[in-house]
């Protein structure tokens, strides 16, 4: 049980360090190391995990805690979030007080502009990730595209969405 929570707590700070634009930045490679790798769940069940997590109210990051949990049950999950929020937590905090410091510098402006094609970058990678998991057919990925395109055009709120293409999957699925 220790070295699977190592592991977790490993990979888990690893991932918390590299999570530039957020939690789901970082996706693509969680699931690697937890599907792939160390074979802890399916691809299905991460992607049921990772949709739980982004159904319910709080932060993107609770997934982390469902793979913790899944994975090692209570230890897991606070391993699994004390590895995603404190090394990226103690690197802000020392990043912060030095950004500060030098919010004049041109060099300062150059990084923040590089850093938005990176993250939008990585957020595409994680859709592309989930997408390819969860559409086992092509009417699941009409839906997905279909959903996708009103979440862009419209100001509908997420959840509604969500909760249209899940109809519309179980109605497919009953047909």
């Amino acid at each position: 049980m220790s070295s699977v929570l190592g592991s977790l707590a490993a990979i888990f700070a690893q991932l918390s360090l590299l999570a530039f634009g957020g939690g789901n930045t970082v996706l693509p490679e969680m699931q690697r190391q937890v599907v792939e790798v160390h074979g802890w769940m399916s691809p299905t069940a991460f992607a049921a995990l990772f949709a739980l997590a982004q159904a319910a109210p709080g932060p993107n990051l609770m997934v982390c805690a469902l793979i913790g949990w899944q994975v090692a049950g209570l230890p897991g999950a606070l391993v699994a979030m004390a590895g995603i929020c404190g090394p990226s937590s103690v690197l802000t905090i020392t990043v912060a007080t030095l950004w500060e410091r030098f919010r004049a510098a041109r060099w300062r402006q150059v990084a923040q502009a590089g850093l938005v094609p990176v993250t939008v970058g990585l957020i595409c990678a994680t859709a592309g990730l989930i997408c390819l998991t969860a559409d086992t057919d092509v009417f699941l990925g009409l839906i997905t595209l279909g959903v996708a395109a009103l979440a862009m055009r419209t100001k509908w709120h997420p959840l509604w969405l969500l909760g249209g293409g899940a109809a519309l999957g179980v109605a497919i699925g009953l047909l």
